[in-house]
């Protein structure tokens, strides 16, 4: 007896090993793929699929996707950490389009993709839906990687997270509608409305009541910021079980919840160093979920079951992407009725912005057995997946540098050319007195070539005290100015902070002065304007 317990040990040692062994790969791969990614200029996620795919074939033992991992802890997390770090200010601001598109615009994509595989596919109803709903979340975590690397308007960036934060919960609970339309064979319209209505208001309540919990837990916690940590993790994890055990929709309660949380974190109203603490950790934290989904998503795939199914999997991409058209431009084009117009070129980001991820796949995976052609559905949905990363993940980067998001004017051209000058000149000054210090140069070549410099300088600081102190009647040169004051202001006032956390972690400055220090800046940062 004694035997059978040691052995069992051992094997169970032996698996363990092995896994630890796999997550060093993972791990080790994930950096390489981030450096590789840096300077081949490809998305970061994608670069981690196709590495996934590369890797599948050589690891000790299997590790895939499962769904119930995903949907209930990494779900979570990501929701919360996208909700977390969401500013509520300036998610008001857009908060008409992004309503649009994940609320009507949903509804549009699945219902033109469900149309699309019914009748190209000849897919019953139920199957077509659901991969509709599947197909029609989009995942943002590629397209914000892009906007890293290219300079885009951040109202284009809020509007992306936004909707993103929205689609995922809309997209869940139609979902589990459809899942439950299957489970019992009818349900009404009104009673869907019903339904959705309710799942929607319950996560919302659930959300709120957790959230104002949250605040007053955390409020006590602040002195302690690892507690905080702890306490934002339960929070997360909490608002979506409990979300799931009431029958209500556990993705919007960490929605709220999050938002919740993080517009006390820019109320100011807690400690500086468990801010800075929280908000690393969360940024910690989707970081590393993202990268091990992306991984799996590689790991999962198979290039031989796609290259069978690749027609099918055309028609979906095609189907997909046709449902997103007609919600993206009919729908933004109503924005400007009532609302500030949003650019042309921004409603193109938004369509070619469509890509799947992570959630799209744990969904497809969770489908239940008695779902008709289950197994057709899920090599469909991640071939989609594949492809759009591959495809739209690489091409967006160009794609957006073609559209030149943000205007740069003539002026603005000048400006920056001045700018330049004065910026590599005072650089070449500074390695100057460097050179002098070390005794590298003497004194007489040191003055002149510094005085050389000295002369670009001069000629570029005139330039530029003489156009900023220009009163011009011409409104671009204006307009020019006003944000280019605002853009040094900012830059200014996140310097200041920045100074004022590191000698916070060095202990050189008490809490109470950065804190009161840090309030006062926030408030000078909310009277610059935003573009």
């Amino acid at each position: 007896m004694t035997g059978k317990i040691l052995a069992i040990a051992v094997g169970d040692q032996g698996q363990f090993a092995q896994l630890v062994t796999v997550l060093i790969i993972l791990l080790l791969v994930a950096t390489i793929v981030a450096l590789l990614s840096r300077r081949l200029r490809v998305p970061y996620v994608t670069g981690l699929v196709l590495a996934g795919v590369a890797i599948a074939e050589f690891l000790p033992r299997k590790v895939g996707l499962d769904s119930a991992l995903i949907i209930n802890l990494f779900l979570p997390i990501l929701l919360f950490e996208a909700a977390i770090n969401t500013d509520i200010s300036r998610l008001r601001s857009t908060l008409k389009p992004i309503l649009l598109l994940a609320g009507p615009g949903v509804l549009i994509a699945v219902g033109i993709t469900a149309i699309g595989l019914k009748f190209g596919l000849a897919l019953e109803w139920i199957p077509a839906l659901l991969v509709g709903v599947i197909l029609a979340i989009t995942d943002t975590v590629s397209v914000i990687a892009v906007f890293k690397e290219v300079e885009v308007p951040s109202k284009l960036i809020t509007i992306v997270e936004g909707e993103s934060l929205f689609n995922d919960g809309i997209a869940l609970v139609l979902f589990s509608l459809v899942l439950k339309f299957n489970s019992t064979g009818s349900l009404a319209l009104t009673d869907g409305i019903r339904e959705l209505v309710v799942v929607i208001v319950g996560g919302l309540a659930v959300g709120l009541v957790l959230g104002y919990l949250g605040v007053e837990l955390y409020l006590q916690s602040e002195d302690d910021p690892l507690s905080s940590i702890l306490l934002t993790v339960a929070i997360a994890l909490s608002a979506f079980q409990l979300g799931q055990f009431l029958h209500v929709s556990g993705v919007v309660a960490v929605v709220i919840a999050g938002l919740m949380l993080g517009n006390l974190e820019r109320s100011r109203k807690v400690s500086a160093s468990s801010r800075i603490t929280v908000l690393s950790f969360w940024e910690y934290a989707g970081f590393g979920v993202n990268t091990f989904i992306f991984l799996l998503i590689g790991l999962e795939l198979r290039l031989d079951t796609l290259g069978r199914i690749l027609p099918a999997v055309l028609l979906a991409v095609l189907a997909y992407q046709i449902g997103r058209m007609l919600a993206v431009y009919p729908l933004l084009a109503l924005v400007g009725v009532f609302d500030r117009p949003i650019p042309l070129k921004w409603q193109h980001v938004l369509f070619l912005g469509n890509i799947k991820g992570s959630l799209s796949m744990a969904l497809v995976l969770s489908l239940p057995s008695s779902i008709p052609g289950r197994e057709s559905l899920i090599a469909i949905v991640f071939g989609s997946v594949l492809l759009s990363l591959v495809v739209q993940g690489v091409g967006l980067p160009f794609i957006v540098q073609r559209l030149k998001l943000a205007h740069r004017s003539e002026v603005q051209e000048w400006v920056e050319g001045l700018q330049s000058q004065l910026m590599t000149a005072k650089a070449a000054q500074d390695e100057l007195d460097t050179l002098l210090k070390s005794g590298v140069l003497p004194k007489s070549v040191y003055e002149e070539l510094r005085s050389s410099y000295q002369i670009k300088v001069a000629a570029a600081e005139r330039s530029l005290r003489d156009f900023y102190n220009r009163r011009s009647e011409k409104s671009t040169v204006l307009t020019f100015q006003a944000s280019r004051f605002d853009a040094v202001k900012r830059r200014l006032l996140l310097a200041e902070k920045n100074a004022l956390n590191d000698a916070l972690r060095k202990r050189i400055l008490s809490e109470e002065v950065v804190k009161g220090r840090l309030k006062a800046i926030d408030e000078q940062l909310l009277k610059v304007e935003d573009d």
